[in-house]
């Protein structure tokens, strides 16, 4: 089937899968589309950025988050291709056409592994930021809430997380509609780039007084295992533009694959430039000291009252950042779980009973598992060298050389296994380096 030119206006999906809600409202817009991509895009991931570039060196990192934003683009590309020509209104399903049964149960668990473990990861940071970290494995960091009120019952972890899930998160997780939430998108990226621009300024001003740190253009390979280390980057950077759970919901409101193409575009580039952005100036900023997690590095007292407010005001934006990137995962992760148990159903979003039931059930298990284990950030690492890496690379790839619509072309089949084959070597070698490291 020839692909659609980009001045025809072409549903994304049959109209008969098209829910009736999304015919009779308004057609969302292009923008609004931009702000949900953004959002799903920049997650946790962002805060490990500067790390990246304190491993790879300046120059390395840049060519590497532009490589794997047009490996994206072109993944992302591959699934609306056949998406039009199948007429799949999930991914699951997509891939249900091309693999069966098992290739539609992978997709499902790959995004719950992926997006379950973004959110008990969120809400871990947001209890970080805002009540500390108190472990017991060395210093103890006191959030904002317990810096500025002092330490007491309603500011302690459980609470103040519990009072966010319950208040903040809660009513956005209930709206049924992926557009309905580009408004608050549209605040997270503006969010995201607040906080890249505070960073930015305290770069700079740490460069004029001459109290910035040396920073490397290409990585230090002192041994053997400095090499393999390189390796341990690229999971974060493909975790940090992984959004492809996502993509049907977003591009089926949306209805045109065109637009889709052109919000999804505009969105890497946007997020591209942030995340280079923060990661060359929080490198700047701390050198050596770069934490995996920089939020950590902004938790260290200062001697300036004004960089205090400063690092006070980048831990509370990113926060507030986390709590409206959740909705958005928790919507692709609720509809993926619900395909799985329920694939028989009605759409989710008309079964309020069942909704409702989804959305507890997943609020409910995301609070207690960041409560109970408050440090998994090797899941995570261990995450965006599996699951993220197959939702982002291998299952797109293999969807172009299985061609079962006779729509792929010779590039487009040497360009997927070329995706399949860097995904699977890179993730084995990262997984085997993070193993090692683990064990030392």
């Amino acid at each position: 089937m020839p692909a659609a030119s980009s001045d025809t206006v072409v549903p994304l999906l049959s109209e008969h899968n098209v829910p009736t809600t999304s015919r009779k409202e308004k057609q969302p817009s292009v923008s609004g589309a931009v702000f949900n991509v953004s959002t799903s895009i920049i997650g946790a991931g962002i805060m490990s950025i500067p790390a990246t570039l304190k491993v790879l060196g300046v120059v390395p990192a840049f060519v590497l988050i532009v490589l794997v934003a047009v490996l994206v683009d072109v993944s992302v590309e591959f699934l609306l291709r056949f998406t039009y020509a199948g007429g799949s209104t999930t991914y699951a399903g997509l891939m249900r056409e091309s693999f069966g049964a098992v290739g539609s149960v992978a997709v499902q668990i790959s995004v719950m592994i992926t997006n379950l473990g973004c959110l008990i990861i969120y809400l871990i940071i947001i209890g970080d930021v805002l009540s500390g970290d108190q472990s017991g494995e060395g210093s103890v960091h006191l959030g904002i809430l317990q810096e500025w009120f002092g330490i007491h019952w309603w500011n302690t972890r459980d609470v103040a997380v519990l009072f966010i899930v319950v208040f903040v998160m809660l009513p956005l997780v209930l709206f049924r509609r992926v557009e309905l939430l580009s408004m608050s998108s549209a605040v997270a990226v503006l969010l995201a780039v607040v906080f890249v621009g505070i960073c930015s300024a305290m770069a700079i001003s740490a460069v004029v007084k001459g109290q910035s740190w040396s920073i490397r253009m290409l990585p230090q390979l002192d041994d053997q295992a400095g090499f393999f280390n390189l390796f341990t980057a690229i999971p974060v950077i493909v975790t940090a533009f992984t959004f492809h759970f996502n993509v049907h919901a977003i591009g089926m409101e949306l209805g045109k694959p065109a637009a889709m193409t052109t919000a999804v575009r505009i969105s890497l580039i946007l997020c591209a430039l942030i995340y280079f952005s923060i990661g060359l100036f929080g490198y700047i900023l701390f050198g050596d000291s770069t934490e995996a997690d920089i939020l950590v590095n902004f938790d260290q007292a200062t001697g300036s009252t004004i960089w205090s407010l400063l690092n006070d005001i980048v831990r509370l934006s990113y926060a507030l950042h986390l709590m409206l990137v959740f909705p958005l995962l928790n919507f692709s992760l609720r509809a993926n779980i619900d395909e799985l148990v329920f694939p028989n159903k009605s759409v989710l979003a008309h079964d309020t009973k069942r909704f409702l039931l989804l959305t507890f059930i997943l609020l409910t298990a995301a609070y207690l598992i960041a409560i109970a284990i408050p440090n998994i950030w090797y899941f995570f690492q261990f995450m965006g060298s599996t699951s993220a890496v197959c939702i982002a690379f291998i299952f797109p790839g293999a969807l172009a050389l299985r061609d079962v619509h006779g729509i792929s072309t010779r590039k487009d089949k040497i360009t997927g296994a070329t995706m399949v084959i860097l995904a699977v070597v890179t993730s084995t070698i990262a997984i085997s380096s993070n193993i090692y490291s683990f064990g030392n």
